[in-house]
């Protein structure tokens, strides 16, 4: 390998500084730069994304650069999703019938924090904070920032520039501004925005509720989510429409107004946080949105990664574990391709790893949105509770014949997000349509619901071939 191949990365986020360390393990001499200070020092986080949901698709990055064992003690495992009612009732809906399945949630910053040190240990990568990218020229392989220190600008070089600096990428902006090349972006946002509270720890800082679930107060066009924390907290997330429907965020601007929503909607979630009106006010309320684009890479020189190229919705605890799949997928496409040292071998590279990663990520976006109504609203139904029952009841008898649409996409690291979400959603209708017309008896032999479950679910694969759909 060309060990005098010098790379940039813009944005030292948790894909940025995770493909620092992995390119700087490969012998690359790289150079990370960030807009942000050091979080290591100040804390940046700002009401905004607290804690992440952190999967086997994650983690499977985590084991290729060799910090398995140091996330895990990050981690609080969560079993399933804890059901809220508006009367204060709680039920438990396991993700998975395997026991050894399961999220855990994670600190953003002290992964973040860990990737960084790794990344640091390393002395051909070198991190640089309070440095801001204005542009990209993707021609001449350079970009240009500000020093927030000295207030003056410069520009940085290199033989290629990774873009990791999130949704509001500079580089990506600079692609479409541009218009050097034929370049599709697309960015579309919910109705409803997000903002982020807190449930704290006890005097004695124990929890508050139960810990080891991700907990949901499902209403129907909107819920609210909790994650536990390491230190006893909760982090609390209200997904709410900005402006429709009887509460909304423009209509929460007082006190008294945000208690009253609570007291009606979440009246145990409300007992539990005395701090709610100095959360609320404190913090932003931030917008939700998705963002697909095309190519990812140009010329042979530069390449956009993680939510630069592909940032989701939060619903399926996806994000951050997609962005840590594509340095898994990208270090893969690499070993494929030996010693790259022209513009011509990392175009060659980026465009087998756009054409292998980009269908997948695709497919990962739209299942967010998916979940986001199934989260807010269909948890609550009769019909989706009693196909979770069966779907648990065969995943515990048929461990290795069986996986719910869950399970293909958060626990089956080695399938696409594309190719599972193709089976899963074939196995939902077939199953939702067999429990509607009664085809199913629940108290029935499992054995025989599974290969009627089984067939069925290839024939609407199949019939979706011919149609065309799956292409």
């Amino acid at each position: 390998m060309n060990k005098q191949q010098n790379i940039l990365v813009i944005g030292a986020g948790l894909c940025g500084s995770l493909l620092a360390l992995r390119l700087g393990q490969r012998g690359y001499n790289v150079t990370v730069i960030e807009k942000r200070p050091d979080l290591r020092k100040v804390d940046i986080s700002a009401g905004r994304s607290i804690n992440l949901a952190f999967s086997d698709r994650g983690n499977k990055a985590m084991k290729l650069v060799g910090l398995e064992d140091k996330v895990k003690s990050l981690c609080i495992p969560m079993n399933g999703r804890m059901i809220h009612d508006t009367e204060g009732n709680t039920f438990l809906s396991n993700y998975s019938g395997r026991d050894h399945e399961y999220i855990n949630s994670i600190s953003r910053g002290d992964l973040n924090a860990l990737l960084l040190d790794e990344a640091e240990k390393h002395e051909n990568v070198n991190i640089y904070f309070n440095r801001k990218c204005k542009s990209v020229d993707f021609e001449k392989t350079t970009a240009l920032f500000y020093d927030h220190d000295s207030k003056t600008d410069f520009i940085e070089d290199a033989d290629v520039i990774f873009a990791t600096d999130g949704a509001g990428s500079v580089m990506r902006k600079s692609y479409y501004l541009e218009k050097k090349f034929l370049f599709s972006f697309s960015q579309d946002y919910l109705t409803h925005g997000y903002k982020e509270l807190t449930i704290l720890p006890t005097e004695t800082g124990d929890y508050k509720t139960y810990k080891n679930a991700l907990h949901i107060w499902p209403r129907g066009s909107f819920m609210m989510i909790a994650l536990p924390n390491l230190d006893g907290s909760f982090t609390v997330t209200l997904f709410l429409s900005f402006d429709e429907g009887d509460y909304n965020f423009n209509s929460l601007n007082t006190p008294e107004t945000v208690t009253e929503f609570f007291k009606k909607e979440f009246p145990d979630a409300l007992a539990l946080m005395p701090n709610l009106a100095d959360d609320f006010f404190k913090n932003p309320t931030s917008p939700l949105g998705t963002v697909k684009c095309s190519p990812w890479h140009f010329n042979g020189n530069t390449l956009l990664m993680g939510d630069a190229a592909h940032a989701i919705v939060p619903f399926y605890g996806q994000g951050m574990n997609a962005s840590f799949e594509d340095v898994v997928e990208f270090d893969a496409v690499l070993n494929k391709h030996n010693n790259p040292s022209s513009k011509s071998d990392w175009e060659t590279i980026f465009k087998d790893y756009e054409n292998t990663r980009k269908k997948d990520t695709d497919a990962i976006a739209d299942l967010a949105i998916d979940n986001f109504h199934e989260m807010k609203e269909h948890v609550n139904h009769d019909l989706f509770r009693e196909k979770r029952h069966l779907e648990m009841a065969l995943e515990k008898n048929f461990p290795e014949e069986y996986s719910s649409k869950y399970s293909l996409v958060t626990f089956n690291e080695h399938i696409g997000y594309r190719d599972a979400m193709l089976k899963g959603r074939a196995q939902d209708k077939a199953i939702l349509n067999m429990l509607a017309d009664k085809e199913i008896d629940l108290n029935g032999d499992l054995r025989h619901i599974l290969d009627k479950i089984i067939s069925e679910t290839q024939d609407i694969l199949d019939e979706d071939n011919i149609a065309g759909l799956n292409k």
